[in-house]
């Protein structure tokens, strides 16, 4: 980051607190927007939607939907739709996730198809979809419907993508971009043109606002694979997850590329076929590191990380816009 950009990032709040501050009571209220939402009359809906409720996570997506909106005034009822819209898609695809992954846990308590059973899972998904379009029909917040149905397809799109990719651990570097983009960084990227779009930006800034989410969701992504490779990064262990589960991240895609071919071999037969043999993952993450991988997936985050703040600089400066600097410094530097 250059000398003008630290001098402006100066001041930037670093606690999630601090940056909660220009929207804290946005937040409460957004919270009894978002479980009037999920209100159902069908019992077990209400139990299993009242169990989801009580274990939120940060709700980073709906507070980059609220900062955006409040960098261009004021959050009204428009705002609280698209930060609740945004929040019951992203609660649908953590129910679906889980259901494909065979998943029995999440943010450490059991995951709804542990509880309930794959079926249920799925259509309690479904139910939070339709919840959302619904609920931006109703409002007729068409835009928010665009913004957000584009999201999903992109969404579904990068992860097929990565499927059918993954198969042979051969996807290039441009590839694993694409699919990051349209898995992780389409979402990101909805919450903060919805929440611009909500506050009556211009139509520019709204696609300037769609651009800043893509490079942070992105960020957000390669710093996600880096966990995997924790040594050396303050991050702990390395957790071997991503290769465990045969999925190839930035790091290793570059590896990969920089290593001879006898070494190629061994690292694909190891992700391949050897991926529960914690030894081999433990000496494949080393290789990684010894190639490149991980130092050149961080300046890419990085890179990432800079051409967001550049976008933003564009943005009013004002207490919203240096939260959002602090958010997206906090998704390239946390530990978890």
């Amino acid at each position: 980051m250059g000398p003008e950009l630290a001098e402006q990032t100066a001041t930037i709040p670093r606690s999630l607190s601090g940056i909660r501050g220009p929207v804290a009571a946005e937040m409460d209220r957004f919270e009894q927007h978002f479980r009037k939402a999920m209100g159902s009359k069908v019992a077990l809906l209400d139990r299993v939607m009242h169990y989801i409720v009580q274990r939120k996570g940060k709700q980073i997506r709906p507070l980059f939907t609220l900062l955006s909106a409040r960098l261009f005034g004021p959050v009204n009822d428009a705002c609280y739709t698209a930060a609740s819209l945004i929040e019951l898609l992203h609660t649908a695809t953590l129910v679906h996730d889980d259901v494909v992954d065979d998943s029995n846990m999440r943010r450490g308590f059991f995951s709804v198809n542990a509880l309930w059973k794959n079926k249920i899972a799925v259509l309690v998904g479904d139910y939070l979809l339709s919840k959302g379009l619904l609920l931006a029909v109703e409002q007729k917040q068409f835009g928010l419907l665009e913004i957000v149905s584009t999201a999903v397809r992109e969404m579904s799109e990068g992860e097929l993508l990565q499927m059918e990719k993954a198969r042979g651990l051969n996807f290039r570097e441009d590839v694993y971009f694409d699919i990051i983009r349209k898995k992780t960084a389409s979402l990101i990227a909805a919450c903060c043109a919805s929440g611009a779009l909500a506050a009556g930006a211009s139509a520019e800034e709204v696609d300037r606002m769609h651009r800043f989410g893509t490079y942070a969701g992105t960020a957000f992504q390669i710093k996600d694979d880096l966990f995997d490779y924790g040594a050396g990064l303050d991050l702990g262990k390395p957790t071997g997850i991503d290769i465990k589960e045969g999925k190839l991240t930035l790091p290793l895609i570059h590896a990969l590329q920089k290593v001879d071919a006898k070494d190629r071999r061994w690292m694909v037969r190891v992700v391949k076929h050897e991926s529960g043999d914690g030894k081999a993952v433990a000496r494949l993450v080393a290789k990684v590191v010894e190639a490149g991988g991980v130092a050149y997936a961080r300046e890419r985050m990085y890179g990432q990380r800079d051409r967001a703040l550049e976008l933003l600089h564009q943005m009013p400066a004002n207490e919203a816009r240096r939260a959002l600097e602090g958010l997206l410094d906090m998704t390239v530097e946390r530990n978890k």
